[in-house]
């Protein structure tokens, strides 16, 4: 895939409250407010997942776009969290080798609607948090 025309955008399951807390966890944390975030029920997230390969109808991951590059799984998550203020010691978690990593994300993924449950549609961000959502 070529170069993504935006960057630090998270694409994440709008429908998912687990996703949509990991959402606001980040935006919470972001003070230097680098993350947007579109969710895969969009026109944009939907666009964004099929050009990386997600099943907009059924996402299996979250992920990443941050440097040009696009980052899926536990790397979408880590990328994330290491760019935040005080998170940096979580770049140590990338020497854990992806196929350790990746499997237990793929497992609570898999699972996350019915360990966190489900919205009947996609959740409304407050005003802050909105002004960072791209659709």
């Amino acid at each position: 895939m070529s170069k993504w025309p935006d960057d630090d955008v998270i694409l994440f399951d709008g429908v998912c409250i687990f996703c949509s807390r990991w959402v606001r966890f980040v935006a919470k944390r972001d003070t230097a407010r680098r993350f947007r975030f579109t969710p895969i029920q969009s026109d944009y997230g939907a666009r964004l997942a099929r050009a990386f390969g997600i099943n907009p109808d059924d996402p299996d991951t979250n992920a990443v776009v941050h440097g040009g590059e696009v980052f899926m799984k536990s790397d979408a998550a880590l990328t994330v969290l290491s760019q935040l203020p005080g998170w940096a010691w979580v770049r140590a978690l990338f020497a854990v080798p992806k196929p350790l990593r990746d499997p237990v994300y793929s497992l609570i993924a898999r699972n996350r609607y019915r360990i966190f449950g489900k919205y009947d549609a996609c959740f409304v961000p407050d005003a802050d948090l909105r002004a960072r959502v791209i659709e």
